[in-house]
């Protein structure tokens, strides 16, 4: 059997409602119908390719399981990340409402593309606080809609992610703090600056434009919806962060399968394991210290308010990975599991299937999750090489 090296924790939700009803108060921030427009709108931008979605049958065959399927987010409009779809589609509506409120028309993305709001839109800066791939979404989006951008970094956020947001135009400052203080950084520069802060957590106060940044995400969720072709799978390991992606899954799904949705795990890096202990706690807490992870993406110590409508009961089960399952998960898609694709992951891509795969190979951790022979397990590898030179050192 396929074998990775490394440790899971796990907790049981008790909070849990899988037989429960989708409520108004989640609808609020994700659902299916408030994502027909999202969708549509991203579809028509240049450049949009669906993202293929993998059946692993190698890997499944190894595992014991019925199906492994992997949604490749690595290609998303040349950004290598499945954020490409939030940050720059919120980055869009925000600018359609300021050009709204100045001039009483609010333009389509297409009048906003060919530059015919240039003059009502170059004077605005959006701005926002990111592990890397949504303000590379965000800086991307500004310089597509013809807006200024301002992004501030982390002491732990790469050099080669750093440039990346700054070959799209945005201002780059980084701050001497972890992401969690990034974020208070940016919302205060904000309000002093009248900057727009397009970011993908939520917080008092602050509680609409994520949900713009999570109804982009729905656009990977119906391409997977048409890639199955009809099948529904029986776990979904989502990575976790502020549970933005999770509550956008988690949400979607039962949105639109109900009591026929899968399994909602979701997966976090020891040392950032906010919602895990939020699960535990029974309320949102944060994570102190430096959050320290290979995962960077997921380095995130306070749960976003929003997502935690959907996450405190769309999911069953909260996880922590170690760390040395990070490299091992990336040289094993790198290399293609014997005859399974060859395919481009980042550190933060992997955790869920890294999760299923460690899960798998222990009788007691499979029991707790339900994991068997009939499982379809679906994960999401949300990037690709965000960050080519580090790739390159952890897949030797």
């Amino acid at each position: 059997m396929l074998h990775i090296t490394g440790t899971l924790t796990h907790f049981a939700n008790p909070l849990a409602s899988p037989t429960g009803v989708y409520t108004d108060v989640m609808k609020d921030v994700v659902s299916v119908e408030k994502s027909v427009a999202a969708i549509r709108d991203i579809k028509s931008w240049p450049n949009y390719q669906e993202t293929p979605l993998y059946v692993l049958t190698s890997m499944a065959q190894s595992l014991k399981v019925a199906k492994i399927y992997y949604k490749d987010e690595s290609l998303r409009f040349g950004l290598k990340s499945f954020k490409a779809l939030g940050g720059a589609y919120a980055v869009a509506c925000q600018l359609q409402l300021a050009v709204e409120a100045k001039t009483g028309h609010r333009p389509s993305t297409t009048q906003l593309l060919a530059g015919a709001c240039k003059a009502d839109v170059s004077d605005l800066v959006v701005c926002c606080a990111t592990d890397g791939n949504h303000g590379r979404s965000v800086a991307w989006g500004a310089e597509l809609f013809g807006c200024g951008c301002a992004i501030y970094i982390h002491r732990g956020v790469s050099e080669g992610r750093t440039q990346a947001m700054a070959a799209f135009g945005a201002t780059v400052t980084r701050i001497d703090g972890n992401y969690d203080e990034s974020v208070r950084q940016v919302d205060a520069d904000a309000k002093a600056y009248g900057w727009i802060v397009v970011s993908d957590t939520s917080y008092e106060g602050y509680m609409d434009i994520p949900k713009d940044v999570a109804l982009g995400y729905t656009v990977m969720l119906d391409e997977i919806v048409n890639q199955l072709e009809g099948e529904i799978p029986t776990h979904v390991f989502v990575q976790g962060g502020v549970g933005g992606l999770g509550a956008a899954v988690g949400g979607y799904f039962w949105d639109l399968w109900g009591v026929k949705r899968p399994r909602l795990l979701i997966v976090e890096p020891e040392q950032a394991n906010c919602l895990q202990q939020s699960a535990r706690a029974g309320e949102p807490v944060a994570v102190t210290g430096d959050l320290t992870t290979l995962m960077a993406g997921l380095a995130c110590g306070e749960v976003s308010s929003l997502a935690w409508r959907i996450l405190a009961v769309a999911t069953d089960d909260f996880l922590t990975l170690s760390e040395e399952a990070i490299p091992a998960t990336m040289r094993l898609l790198a290399q293609g599991f014997e005859l399974d694709p060859a395919i481009e992951a980042g550190e933060s891509a992997v955790p869920g299937l890294a999760a299923a795969v460690i899960a798998r190979s222990s009788v007691d951790l499979s029991t707790a999750m339900g994991l068997d022979a009939n499982s379809r397990v679906l994960v999401i590898g949300t990037e690709g090489a965000t960050d080519p030179e580090l790739y390159k050192t952890l897949i030797q």
